[in-house]
């Protein structure tokens, strides 16, 4: 049974930090490509960033970075200097983006469930 279990959400203040985790269960990065969303409050759920298992680290959104470990089978997004249009779902997912910087929806196998990230102003 292949699945992804999303954590690290919660309450910030503007300007804090938090880092998320994506833990895959079942299958190895190397399978998949793994992709970080989000979907704010009344908005269309967007695509944040997207890795692959012989990655490194990327930076995006000038404040973000998307990391794994496959040692430990996790993706991270470091989330830093967030701001309240930070505030949304967060969501991971497991497919094959292909080359774009942002992936899209339809690249998408399966979804692990969301962890909310609220940022106070």
């Amino acid at each position: 049974d292949v699945q992804l279990q999303a954590s690290g959400g919660g309450l910030v203040q503007v300007g804090g930090s938090l880092r998320l985790s994506c833990t895959a269960s079942g299958f190895t990065l190397d399978a998949f490509d793994i992709a970080w969303f989000r979907q704010a409050p009344g908005k269309e759920r967007e695509g944040i960033a997207r890795i692959s298992s012989d990655d490194g680290a990327a930076s995006v959104k000038g404040r973000f970075t998307i990391s794994s470990d496959n040692a430990k089978n996790t993706v991270y997004l470091q989330m830093n200097n967030l701001k309240p249009e930070d505030t949304a779902v967060y969501y991971c997912a497991a497919g094959s983006y292909g080359d774009a910087d942002v992936p899209k929806e339809e690249g998408a196998d399966f979804w692990g469930r969301g962890t909310q990230v609220t940022v106070s102003s």
